[in-house]
């Protein structure tokens, strides 16, 4: 990201007003936005409305709601990431949103069970790391800022936040610390929010854990030297939706916006807002801390383009009723509120493109797929392949586990303007070629479905497995999952059908991996397919694969074990200290998913990067290319000094609540209510030597970090030290859809066997041939050395490996 760099101007200006502006929120349901900050009317700047989610835009309506983040990983195509995130941009752009928050990067998914790692990519960091930035691209290509989150090690949803756990009756006084070492936060967690900085991100949210014993909003280590000192962000940091612990403690370490403004909802008390006000005119929080953040939230905006592109907000989060109050909490400003502002446009397209693209064959005996539409007996079963009685919103933020399962929960999701379902879409295909079709999608009608199951010449089972956020519990499932079995009887509903219909095929919409060594052999299930949550083309999607209109190409972002043990990791279910901080160690390092299976020599049900087609590829030819490239450069030198915008008086008085606004009820502002700033304060610790940290408010130069010095990281790290090609051939009868994959072994005693680097979807004739390009950068060969605090090239061997899975390496070559 290209630094840019805003006049005084344009920003505070010489006569600066109080902590007015973006670096305040105005508290939760205060207005419009799931966030919203404070205006500066003085220079005709709106305050920013900031909203979810990272597959569309929650609470609003006429909008899409498109395929979850898992799903763009397992299409390992570049191009629809960017579509898609493009395509939300201009929804959230057409609706007046200045900031979408998303994509995902934390969780990465260190654990299966993880609530929300559906709304991340996948645990591989590299895959994540090459989706978010095109993601991102694609959001801001369209004039939005995007929002990476939730920076960093936020991998469970349990104890998250302790007034929530409260709400379920477990009694913490902190949140739990995802405790990891030096080289893991570098190798696996930090990766691929490094690719995300270097794709010119805006924004980054901090996370509500702690990390190693300090929380991710006001640590200072991740915030200030990793992301902005090693990463060189340039743009801002904001918090959590309640994620922010201290003010000044956070303000220090590196926190540039709070959200959504009060402590607690609707609490109408803030750490900043006013308080912010009082640590700036007391020194506590020096001038250039506050112009920063000002500088990163502005710069950020105009980055993108939000100067051209911002329109007014035309919707309502709180509320889809035309009139209401603008002020929801408080009752007030009664008028127009949503314009009901259809920004779809032909996203449909691509979201039954990404349906069918990210739907992963993984059984197909006898080629009993493609269906041909002229089968005699179409069956369909399960709750999954049906509506939700309720409707496809019926149940808010998506908490329930009701019809066919297109998204997870929480605030992750968005409003679908309608539902494809399988039973739909499969019934319009067998009734277009006169056939016959029933279905039945209650899975506890054991009678009845062993008696339609017998009828039907092929029986289309859907199953699902459902998560979300933690501040909503489905099934006793309190946001992330129980265990890796099928919801709603799932497993009952295939036994049942299979042992009556020799040609069954189980269709999964799943968050995640799921436990399938029942039916990878089974004689009568004659395919496997994970089609993920595709969002609302769902039904169409997956009758595109079915009845071959696609041919599936999509490869697994994640492993499927045989026993939850096999994956090494779990989720920390019960508090494991009192009511203190509950502690998560990451003491498995860098060996999560197929790593981890690696490492222990277990065979997976199905490996990461799997997936078959309907036809077949061979591998070969595999070149390596070295590149004549100088060595690598430690960054040296030192920042320059923090600069200092306009000037700040220090009369209290011209701070004061002004006496010609009235005070909206919960509101945040930043004036004073006096003139005595302890007493503003309201703090008996006001003035207590010794709270700040040493340093903190330094604005002298500082060294550069060995390992920065652009955005992303050392720019030499990215240098291209090998160009790889191979060469992919169909050697079937139809046109299909391959993902050569470019896996590495680093060589070290302490390293993975192989780590996926790089990968490309081909689309492939019959018959025909073509070429696959990879690169191979020095950061995918380099391994962090703690003592250096830098990346270094080990002297292990290292060997590349293209193929068409994780466990199926078919070319390798010594890398010289």
């Amino acid at each position: 990201m290209e630094e840019f760099h805003v006049s005084e101007n344009n920003l505070i200006a010489p006569n600066w007003k109080g902590c007015e502006g973006p670096a305040y929120a105005v508290g939760w349901q205060s207005e419009r936005c799931v966030g919203e900050t404070g205006s500066i009317p003085r220079l005709g700047f709106r305050g920013l409305c900031l909203q979810d989610s990272p597959l569309g835009l929650r609470l609003t309506d006429y909008n899409s709601a498109f395929p979850a983040g898992v799903n763009v990983a397992a299409t390992f195509d570049r191009g629809l990431a960017y579509a898609r995130g493009q395509a939300m941009g201009q929804e959230h752009r057409g609706k007046g949103v200045d900031v979408q928050l998303g994509p995902v990067a934390g969780p990465l998914g260190r654990s299966p069970e993880g609530g929300r790692n559906w709304e991340g990519f996948s645990p591989d960091p590299a895959l994540t790391g090459i989706m978010m930035a095109r993601t991102i691209q694609g959001i801001q290509d369209a004039g939005v800022i995007a929002c990476a989150k939730h920076y960093i090690v936020n991998e469970q949803e349990h104890f998250r936040q302790a007034p929530e756990e409260l709400g379920f009756g477990v009694v913490i006084n902190d949140s739990l610390s995802s405790n990891v070492d030096d080289t893991t936060l570098h190798e696996t967690y930090l990766w691929p929010f490094a690719d995300a900085v270097r794709a010119g991100v805006g924004s980054i949210m901090c996370s509500y854990n702690q990390i190693n014993n300090s929380y991710g909003c006001q640590n200072s280590y991740t915030l200030n030297k990793l992301l902005k000192g090693e990463l060189d962000f340039q743009g801002f940091v904001l918090s959590d939706w309640q994620a922010q612990h201290s003010g000044i403690g956070s303000a220090l370490a590196g926190m540039d916006m709070a959200m959504p403004g009060d402590v607690l909802f609707n609490t109408g008390t803030a750490f900043w807002g006013a308080n912010l006000t009082v640590a700036v005119l007391n020194g506590t929080v020096p001038q250039w801390r506050l112009d920063d953040m000002a500088t990163r939230i502005v710069a950020a905006w105009y980055y993108v383009g939000r100067n051209q592109t911002q329109v007014p907000i035309n919707f309502d989060s709180w509320t889809l009723d035309t009139f209401g109050f603008r002020n929801f909490v408080a009752k007030e400003n009664y008028g127009l509120i949503n314009e009901h502002v259809d920004v779809r446009d032909e996203h449909a397209t691509l979201i039954r493109q990404i349906g069918s693209a990210s739907t992963v064959l993984l059984k197909n005996t006898n080629g009993a797929l493609p269906l041909t539409g002229n089968e005699k007996f179409t069956a369909a079963f399960g709750s999954d392949a049906g509506s939700n009685p309720y409707g496809p919103n019926g149940c808010p933020d998506r908490g329930c586990d009701n019809g066919t399962l297109a998204m997870g929960w929480g605030s992750g999701t968005a409003n679908f303007p309608y539902l494809v379902t399988p039973e739909i879409a499969i019934q319009n295909e067998v009734l277009s070629n006169n056939g016959v079709f029933q279905s039945i999608t209650d899975n506890y009608a054991g009678t009845q479905i062993l008696s339609l199951a017998s009828q039907a010449s092929v029986a289309l089972v859907f199953v699902n497995a459902d998560s979300g956020e933690g501040f909503i519990n489905v099934d006793g499932n309190v946001g992330d999952r129980n265990n890796l079995t099928f919801w709603q009887n799932g497993d009952v509903l295939i036994q049942n059908v299979s042992s009556q219909c020799n040609n069954t095929i189980v269709i999964m919409h799943t968050v995640g991996p799921v436990l399938l060594s029942n039916y990878t052999e089974h004689p009568n299930i004659t395919a496997i397919l994970w089609a993920g949550l595709p969002g609302e083309q769902s039904g169409n999607s997956i009758a595109d694969i079915l009845y071959g209109r696609v041919n599936p190409g999509a490869k697994l972002p994640f492993t499927f074990g045989a026993a939850r043990e096999d994956y090494g990791t779990d989720i920390l279910y019960i508090p494991n200290e009192g009511t203190g901080a509950p502690q998560v160690s990451f003491t498995e390092g860098n060996f999560i998913d197929y790593r981890a299976f690696d490492k222990a020599g277990i065979d997976p049900v199905y490996e990461f990067g799997f997936g078959l087609s309907y036809t077949s590829f061979n591998y070969s030819n595999l070149q390596v290319n070295k590149l004549n490239v100088g060595p690598y450069t430690p960054t040296t030198g030192q920042t320059a000094a923090a600069p200092i915008l306009g000037s700040i008086a220090n009369d209290t008085a011209q701070y004061l609540f002004p006496s010609n606004i009235r005070a909206i009820p919960l509101y945040i502002y930043p004036y004073l209510n006096g003139t005595d700033l302890e007493t503003d304060a309201n703090d008996p610790n006001y003035g207590t030597p010794g709270f700040v940290p040493a340093g903190s408010q330094d604005s002298s130069p500082q060294p550069l970090l060995a390992a920065g010095g652009a955005p992303g990281g050392n720019p030499e790290l990215y240098d291209v030290l090998y160009q790889v090609t191979a060469t992919i051939t169909n050697t079937g009868s139809v046109p299909g859809e391959e993902v050569p994959q470019l896996y590495l072994s680093l060589g070290g005693p302490y390293d993975p066997n192989i780590v996926l680097r790089n990968f490309e979807r081909l689309s492939i004739q019959p018959g025909n041939s073509t070429t696959f390009h990879a690169d191979i950068t020095r950061r995918d060969i380099s391994n962090w050395d703690t003592n250096a605090q830098n990346w270094v090239v080990s002297s292990s061997p290292k060997t590349v490996y293209v193929g068409s899975s994780s466990r199926n390496l078919r070319l390798s070559a010594a890398l010289s």
